[in-house]
């Protein structure tokens, strides 16, 4: 039995459809389990998302901004403190 061209050349297009076929089905489980993988390993590195980071930056900079509020009040009371203690002394010695 021997078979016409056209029926090896659909035949043989068949074949590689299917190869094509198997070829993205492996593509597919490789993606998968390769994302899988680097899923694993960020969770392992303990890292934060964008937001969270934002979030966190932002509370800082908001505590900085605090802190020098804090140390400019800190000198003022500091100085008047200061010229308190220069009025008296002069009283305290007469």
């Amino acid at each position: 039995m021997s078979q016409s061209p056209n029926r090896m050349f659909d035949e043989f297009a068949k074949l590689m459809t299917d190869a094509a076929g198997v070829a993205q089905g492996a593509k597919r489980e490789v993606e998968t389990a390769f994302r899988a993988q680097i899923e694993r390993f960020m969770s392992d590195m303990d890292l934060v998302s964008r937001d969270e980071f934002d979030t966190v930056k932002d509370m800082a900079i908001k505590a900085l901004d605090d802190v020098e509020k804090l140390e400019e009040r800190l000198a003022a009371l500091e100085k008047r403190l200061a010229d308190q203690d220069e009025k008296a002394a002069p009283e305290d010695k007469a």
